[in-house]
């Protein structure tokens, strides 16, 4: 298979599992306590993730205060903080309305990260795309404004909120550049914000006797801990390896295409159009933001593509240590 339609596949292919999770997530709350839907996911999610590492990695567990330290940001940010506040948003907004909210995290890693990072400075023209990120999730609100319900604006919140928690453990964990592989990060990450996120339920007062044992629960659980949760992980880390982290960042604005999409078949919900316009605008906000990586990317698309045609092409070179391409946030 030719590497420019493998990445595409491996692409379309991630974009579907993980904006269906939205609506999985939507489905599977009628049936099961938010927080303990969240830990019970990523308990199994993280142990097989973690005999996943054990095979392909010669390290599976950090060692040292620093490798220890970079996975407890990652799994109480990135897993606990972002997947609990989003599981406790979906009861109040639609699994379509939280992927676009959510959309707006790679905005706000930019953000945090020249807030926080003394060498990634924001210029004048990210400052205009982290307003239009905010202008977008303005007009996601919108179309619910004539019957905004406090209800409404907590969800809101709290989604939003989710997104702002993976974009701050995201800027927090690079200063932990360890050279732990991603794989094993990822597994101890699951772990430690499984174990977060039951603690916050059972501190919440939710119980296993609330769970409802449907056939609908168990093909919610499923498909968020197997496909979006193991499976989606194999695909980011594979395009991760081939096509470094702005390909991969580019998903997110193909989740909320494929969550509106799968909500419309499943359910029958239909965004309003403001829900579109305030995705492409937060879309716009991104690429203003991640010009200069783009530009890269497309240009490399395209001689790789030019390459295949004349048979000599070698296949992508984005990848540097850590799974970090070699501009990542320099715009």
């Amino acid at each position: 298979m030719p590497s420019g339609f493998r990445n595409v596949v491996l692409f379309s292919l991630l974009a579907l599992s993980w904006g269906g999770s939205f609506v999985a997530i939507e489905i599977g709350l009628e049936h099961v306590p938010p927080l303990l839907f969240a830990g019970l996911r990523y308990a199994l999610a993280g142990m097989i993730v973690l005999g996943y590492a054990g095979v392909v990695t010669d390290r599976f567990r950090p060692t040292g205060r620093a490798e220890w330290l970079a996975v407890i940001v990652a799994g109480v940010f990135v897993i606990a903080l972002y997947h609990g506040l989003l599981y406790i948003g979906e009861q109040y907004v639609s699994g379509a309305v939280a992927a676009t909210i959510v959309s707006t995290s790679p905005i706000l890693t930019v953000a945090f990260a020249g807030a926080i990072l003394p060498n990634e400075r924001l210029s004048a023209v990210s400052v205009v795309g982290f307003v239009l990120g905010l202008i977008g999730v303005g007009l996601v609100v919108q179309p619910s404004r004539a019957a905004l319900t406090s209800d409404v604006t907590v969800g809101v919140a709290l989604v939003f909120g989710s997104a702002a928690a993976f974009a701050l453990g995201s800027v927090l964990v690079r200063p932990l550049d360890t050279g732990l592989p991603i794989e094993t990060l990822q597994a101890w990450a699951m772990l430690i914000g499984a174990g977060v996120l039951l603690a916050w339920a059972f501190a919440s007062g939710e119980s296993l006797a609330a769970i409802e044992m449907t056939a609908t629960a168990v093909l919610s659980y499923g498909y968020l801990t197997l496909v979006s949760g193991v499976l989606a992980f194999l695909l980011y880390f594979e395009l991760l390896e081939r096509s470094g982290a702005i390909q991969v960042n580019l998903v997110g604005y193909a989740e909320p295409v494929v969550a509106i999409g799968i909500s419309w078949l499943l359910l029958g919900s239909v965004v309003d159009a403001l829900t579109v316009l305030g995705l492409v605008t937060i879309a716009t906000g991104f690429a203003l933001i991640k010009r200069k990586s783009i530009r890269v990317l497309l240009r490399s698309t395209l001689v790789t593509g030019r390459a295949a045609v004349s048979g000599d092409a070698q296949g992508p070179t984005a990848r540097t240590d850590g799974g970090r391409p070699a501009e990542q946030d320099a715009d």
